[in-house]
């Protein structure tokens, strides 16, 4: 079981809903919390409501330079949660290239250029805490998620990797594959959204999953059974059933 009691963690995406939950809930388990995004304002007031463990440091996920120098600001950590992320829902029919480009570039691109100042600073002290936010639209192909589904592949395929990678090193990586979270980003959908969680409630199953380990955790369970389940359908069946 593992104790953040002292520890030192950069959530990179914590300005609202699940990272600004997740943040919340490490603080008050003693952790020291760095949190990141883009805007400071919002940053601010995470930062005020947590209190004296925590802080903030601004970072563009989508430029190589200003990831540079947050990480730089942010200096030496245990442990690192990605869940930066943007999301339009679109079907390939009316694909919008600035948009999917965001997706990807922000989802993936942005989480290794992160990752590629985290990483090596983890294994050159062979010690630290990675922590990847997938999401369950990552196991299979899915009808109007041009984008952002494929960006979440790669972020548990990423993960996957680098678990095969330092599993027998001291840094520990884990992915959690979540489900739908009432968040700005669903917010957009105009379609049923089952089990559909609220942040804190997400926040605290992968706080779980962090403190007990295990690499992946996908969730809410029931739901993620169907996900899982899919990518032992055969093609022609698994697109009769999910394409459009």
């Amino acid at each position: 079981m593992r104790s953040f009691d002292g520890k030192r963690y950069w959530l990179v995406g914590a300005s609202a809903g699940l990272g600004e939950a997740l943040a919340h809930r490490l603080a008050r388990d003693g952790a020291e919390v760095v949190i990141s995004a883009r805007g400071g304002e919002a940053l601010q007031k995470v930062v005020a409501d947590i209190g004296g463990k925590a802080s903030y440091v601004t970072i563009d996920v989508s430029d190589a330079d200003d990831v540079a120098r947050a990480a730089e600001e942010v200096g030496d950590i245990d442990g690192y949660v990605h869940l930066a992320g943007v999301y339009w829902p679109m079907a390939a029919q009316e694909w919008n290239a600035e948009q999917v480009n965001a997706m990807v570039d922000i989802n993936f691109t942005g989480m290794t250029r992160v990752l590629g100042h985290v990483v090596p600073a983890m294994v050159a002290k062979d010690d630290g805490h990675i922590v990847i936010t997938s999401s369950l639209t990552g196991f299979r192909g899915l009808p109007g998620s041009i984008g952002y589904t494929a960006s979440k592949a790669a972020a548990m395929s990423l993960a996957e990797c680098m678990e095969c990678d330092l599993r027998k090193t001291g840094v520990d990586v884990q992915v959690a594959n979540p489900g739908f979270i009432k968040t700005q980003l669903t917010d957009k959908n105009d379609f049923s959204m089952p089990f559909i969680m609220e942040p804190e409630e997400a926040a605290e199953i992968m706080y779980q999953h962090m403190r007990f380990g295990g690499f992946k955790r996908s969730f809410p369970t029931l739901f993620s059974l169907l996900f899982r389940g899919s990518q032992f359908l055969p093609d022609s069946l698994y697109f009769r059933i999910f394409g459009k």
